[in-house]
């Protein structure tokens, strides 16, 4: 049971990324505040792995694994936390958090186009109801409404998002085998945080870093959230469901994940919650539990779908 409440408050704690997120962006400068955000995760961290005793496994990384951490690092952590901030400039927090749901079906379509896995009729449909479902919500169009003409800059940060997150499942699938969860996330957090700590000086400036001092509490409260709830506890808490439970079992709470993104959003931002909002996360949500079930009906036969999108993090690593 301790599991499976943990496992909840990963998602609670990943859903709730949004808003704070939101906060932050609001009030810091979007590369400042995620190299902080990142800078912070990295000390616990790195202090996890020392207490696992782990460090001194660096050692045994070869040329090609650091690469991939490298690679990672850029995609999963630089390249996904900057349209993260600067996309919470524009969207609000609870449609941004629909966002989660595009993540799996693209990474088990470009998996199956890449590595010829495995896709089965449940998981086809999953992927078609979680995009329209994502489309609907992202939009703000009812499924009768015309496609064109409602998915702005904002929006389309949020599909950054989506394309940083399958890059960074991809390519732990490629080239990161035989590294394990904790030591992954530890460097590419750590090279994350130095890439978006130099981007941050090189286009921000230090007055950005300056400006810091006049951010309000909530916001520096936010960004402690996102970093030590979102990132240390969120994947601690993930890590052990996934020794309890495996893989495919907890990967199924993700599920969750915008459903607390939309009930934070409405509760904490007083942000508006449509009924296009209501019916896209349904469907899209919906989509998500279909691909899990369908997932886990291929390990039972014997198939192998994706990998990647199965263990791979939420929206991430949001």
């Amino acid at each position: 049971m301790a599991t499976h409440l943990r496992l909840v408050g990963m998602a609670a704690l990943w859903g709730a990324s949004w808003s704070w997120g939101k906060v932050v962006a609001q009030a810091m400068a979007p590369l400042a505040a995620a190299s902080l955000r990142f800078l912070f995760a990295s000390v616990v961290l790195v202090l996890w792995m020392h207490r696992a005793s782990a460090l001194r496994d660096l050692k045994k990384l070869t040329r090609n694994q650091w690469l991939g951490l490298a690679a990672a690092a850029m995609a999963g952590v630089f390249g996904y936390s900057t349209f993260f901030m600067l996309s919470l400039q524009l969207v609000p927090a609870g449609k941004a958090a629909i966002v989660v749901t595009l993540n799996p079906g693209a990474t088990l379509l470009l998996a199956a186009i890449l590595f010829r896995e495995h896709l089965n009729p449940a998981i086809l449909a999953g992927m078609v109801l979680s995009a329209i479902g994502a489309y609907i919500a992202i939009s703000g169009n009812g499924p009768s409404a015309a496609l064109p003409g409602s998915v702005g800059i904002g929006e389309l940060l949020l599909l950054g998002c989506v394309a940083c997150w399958v890059a960074y499942t991809l390519i732990g699938r490629l080239v990161l085998k035989g590294v394990d969860a904790l030591t992954t996330t530890t460097v590419t957090t750590v090279i994350g945080a130095l890439l978006l700590l130099l981007a941050s000086i090189g286009f921000e400036g230090t007055a950005a870093w300056g400006a810091l001092r006049g951010a309000p509490a909530d916001a520096w409260v936010s960004l402690l959230a996102l970093a030590f709830g979102a990132t240390a506890v969120a994947y601690a808490w993930y890590f052990e469901g996934v020794k309890a439970l495996g893989a495919g079992a907890a990967s199924g709470y993700i599920t969750l994940v915008p459903v607390f993104g939309v009930l934070f959003s409405s509760l904490w931002l007083d942000e508006p919650t449509s009924k296009s909002l209501f019916l896209g996360a349904a469907l899209a949500i919906s989509g998500m539990a279909l691909m899990h079930v369908g997932r886990r009906r291929a390990e039972l036969r014997g198939q192998r779908p994706a990998r990647a999108a199965r263990e791979g993090a939420p929206g991430g690593k949001p």
